[in-house]
């Protein structure tokens, strides 16, 4: 897999778990001092983001990085 595909898979895990709980992006991004903008390039695949990065994300939807990498995605039609 290249590299962008990478990073859109990552982002749309993050998305899945997020829209599962429930969270808008701007609820996660205040509960992790971030801003919008910064969810929605995440999501999007447009960053790389860091590990420290990751494991904020994860703490702000209440669950665990590992959790969060092997989130099912939703079939693609």
């Amino acid at each position: 897999m290249k590299k962008e595909e990478l990073l859109k898979d990552l982002g749309e895990r993050i998305r899945t778990v997020r829209k599962d709980k429930g969270i808008t992006q701007l609820q996660l991004a205040h509960s992790i001092g971030k801003d919008q903008q910064s969810i929605q390039r995440l999501e999007a695949g447009n960053i790389n983001p860091s590990y420290i990065y990751l494991q904020e994300i994860a703490e702000g939807l209440d669950t665990t990085l590992l959790d969060m990498l092997n989130k099912e995605l939703p079939a693609k039609t």
